[in-house]
Formats: C-alpha cells, sequence, structure tokens
C-alpha cells in the first residue's frame, strides 16, 4: 500500500496540481491585495468617499452597543448581524481578475500548443478526382497510372 502511494504522490500530474494550487493561493492573495489596496479606493473616492470593505446595513442591532457603526468590525464586536454589500463587491471584483488574468494565461499555453498540421494521407487522382492513398501509383476508381508522392 505504501509503494502504491508513493507512486501516486510522485506521479507527475499530482506535483502538478500541487504547485499549480499553491501558485493559485499566492497569486489569489496578491489579487486580492490589488483590489483592496488599488482599485477599490479610487473608485471609493470618484463614488463620494466610500470605502467598499465598510459598505454594510445592519439588520440587528448588537447588544452590547447601539448603532451606527463605523465599520463592519466595530458593528460585528458589538454583536450586530450585518449584510456586507462591500466585502461581496470585492469579492466579485477579485474573481473577474482572476478569471481574467486565468483566461490570458490559458490562451497564451494554447496559442503555443498548436500543433504543426498532418502529413497529407491522400492525393486527388488527375482523371477521376477520387481520393486515393498518398503512395498509390494507380487508382483504384479508374485504373489510371498515377505519379506517386515524392
Amino acid at each position: 500500500m505504501f509503494k502504491e502511494f508513493k507512486e501516486f504522490a510522485v506521479k507527475g500530474n499530482v506535483i502538478d496540481m500541487a504547485v499549480g494550487i499553491i501558485i493559485g493561493a499566492a497569486f489569489g492573495a496578491i489579487v486580492k491585495s490589488l483590489v483592496d489596496d488599488v482599485i477599490m479606493p479610487p473608485i471609493g473616492l470618484l463614488l463620494g468617499n466610500v470605502d467598499f470593505a465598510n459598505l454594510f446595513w445592519v439588520l440587528k442591532e448588537g447588544a452590547a452597543a447601539a448603532g451606527p457603526y463605523a465599520s463592519v468590525a466595530a458593528a460585528k464586536s458589538a454583536g450586530a448581524v450585518t449584510l456586507n454589500i462591500g466585502l461581496f463587491i470585492n469579492t466579485i471584483i477579485t474573481f473577474i481578475i482572476v478569471a481574467f488574468a486565468i483566461f490570458l494565461v490559458v490562451k497564451q499555453i494554447n496559442r503555443l500548443k498548436k500543433e504543426a498540421p498532418a502529413d497529407p494521407t491522400t492525393k486527388d487522382c488527375p482523371f477521376c478526382l477520387s481520393s486515393v492513398p498518398i503512395k498509390a501509383t494507380r487508382c483504384p476508381h479508374c485504373t489510371s497510372e498515377i505519379k506517386a508522392a515524392s
């Protein structure tokens, strides 16, 4: 059983998948920082100093302290139940950026993976225009002699 596990664990696909997951997690952290620290502040400024991370609605006041709350963290610490719209908007923007980046990577990989067209296996008979094997010297349809492929 240990031998089978070792063979499974060192297969190329498992290692490639593990590397992909680790790189994906690191990339996700970079994109989250890009959204939270670079993209959302100017958007919030354009919309009148709105901080999307703290855009929320209080569904139920907290038992410890009544609102209004300055931030989601303050509302949560007071025990309030909140609907965190801003965090959801940030998550959607993060997803769109990650999806677009993955799209670009896959598009480039597919462009590099294009295979050369396969060599032809047939040719047309010059007399009856039927398709014949490339090495044929006589057409099986009209029995005419045809030149062999060079």
